[in-house]
């Protein structure tokens, strides 16, 4: 219908508004990557090469320290129509080990006969994205570039997760190229999945803390569709965590500080949410619960399923855990009755303690939740958060110094992700801070 003039009326505007949005939504989600679909050749030859790579890890032990050739190491192996290259394959075993992984599990999940899933987000990279059958995995493209950043980036990388082992830096597990006979190469990446797992996460959100061009349509009520929200779709909101809130602002702080250094910017902090079920809220802890939540604490990565934790140096299971425990005592959420101090002292004693109370809190340690990808998750009063920090491959250089101006001139007063990493930086601790409580 037109109005006077020739112009469209208001229904006629809302209705190829709406149509367009529902075909924006038809490409969201996850989808099932079947024989007829045109990544299944790709992903494929994926599984394929990284069971051979974890395969080679597993039948030659990695040594207890790196040396600086792992970091430089650089395999190819040769399947049936194409090759597949691994780059600083120890290293990343060796994180795949202080996150608690068994590398038949890890084979397991990126190998299983199950097909992997294409996820199409509303982002705005032009990288595939792919998880695991089992969504505990992302595997994403990257170009060369990217993955050179990473690669010399490798060892500050790797010694920040060592410093601060509880870090919501994403946690990057292995980085590749596939080379197809007359075709182009392609790079990718595997990381451990924030949103894992995610069978009741009911909201997500990709933060930067701006706000030019930080808005989603929501999908439509009760909706099976993925669509991740951003800055403004969360104003008005908080992240409720009480009194582990002073330990994410800290974390944030120091994470950031690390990307300020590499000279990165726009990176994202995500953010989900699930109801906590009504037995979980206000629970009370057993004194063998705590110890156990405790052991995973010293023990960064180690899920509740994990019998055999990988060991640091100079820390003892039994005192540690106990250490932390009496440490965190004193935090109990509300609800919650703290453990007498005499019960944490009765038990026999037993081993040395180097890892003090002091350098759990210099590392910014916490008590982890029992559950599945304790680092992602803090349990607040009443909602399960997952949070982490992804995207930190964007350098401040000319070009984006360059689009900084730009955009001052295109948006005056106004928020946009295009600033110096410093400022990036301090901005997303406020806005977290803000949006905290």
């Amino acid at each position: 219908v037109e109005g006077p003039g020739g112009h469209r009326g208001p229904h006629t505007l809302k209705r190829r508004r709406w149509g367009g949005l529902r075909q924006q939504w038809k490409l969201l989600g996850l989808f099932e990557i079947d024989p007829q679909h045109e990544f299944y050749s790709l992903t494929c030859m994926m599984r394929e090469g990284l069971s051979t790579a974890i395969q080679s890890t597993i039948d030659q032990p990695l040594p207890n320290e790196l040396c600086e050739e792992d970091f430089r190491m650089d395999i190819t192996q040769i399947h049936k129509g194409f090759q597949m290259q691994t780059f600083a394959g120890p290293v990343f075993a060796w994180l795949r080990r202080s996150l608690g992984m068994e590398e038949k599990e890890y084979q397991h999940s990126l190998a299983s006969q199950g097909g992997y899933l294409q996820f199409i987000s509303n982002s705005k990279s032009k990288a595939n994205f792919f998880l695991t059958n089992d969504k505990r995995f992302f595997l994403k493209t990257q170009n060369k570039r990217e993955v050179r950043f990473l690669l010399a980036n490798l060892r500050v990388y790797t010694k920040h997760l060592e410093s601060y082992p509880h870090s919501l830096l994403v946690k990057f597990l292995g980085v590749h190229r596939i080379k197809i006979p007359h075709e182009r190469e392609k790079y990718f990446i595997v990381m451990q999945s924030v949103f894992y797992p995610d069978e009741r996460i009911n909201a997500r959100y990709d933060i930067k803390g701006c706000e030019v061009s930080r808005w989603t349509d929501p999908a439509p009520e009760k909706s099976q569709l993925i669509v991740v929200l951003k800055d403004m779709n969360f104003e008005g909101k908080f992240i409720t965590l009480d009194h582990q809130r002073s330990w994410l602002l800290r974390q944030v702080e120091i994470d950031t500080s690390f990307l300020r250094r590499l000279n990165v910017l726009d990176y994202s902090l995500l953010l989900a949410h699930q109801p906590l079920h009504h037995d979980e809220r206000g629970r009370t802890h057993s004194f063998a619960t705590l110890i156990m939540r405790a052991k995973k604490s010293v023990y960064a990565g180690s899920a509740p399923t994990d019998s055999d934790p990988p060991t640091f140096p100079g820390t003892a299971l039994e005192d540690g855990a106990a250490l932390l425990a009496e440490e965190t005592n004193a935090l109990s959420t509300e609800g919650e009755e703290p453990i007498p101090l005499e019960e944490l002292h009765s038990r026999p004693p037993g081993g040395t303690v180097d890892l003090d109370l002091q350098e759990f809190k210099a590392q910014n340690r916490r008590l982890l939740p029992n559950f599945k990808n304790p680092l992602h998750v803090i349990d607040g009063p009443e909602l399960r958060y997952f949070v982490g920090i992804i995207d930190i491959f964007t350098v401040y250089g000319f070009r984006k110094r360059v689009e900084h101006v730009w955009k001052r001139l295109r948006y005056p007063g106004k928020t946009f992700s295009t600033v110096s990493p410093s400022a990036y930086a301090r901005r997303l601790c406020r806005w977290v801070e803000n949006h905290t409580k």
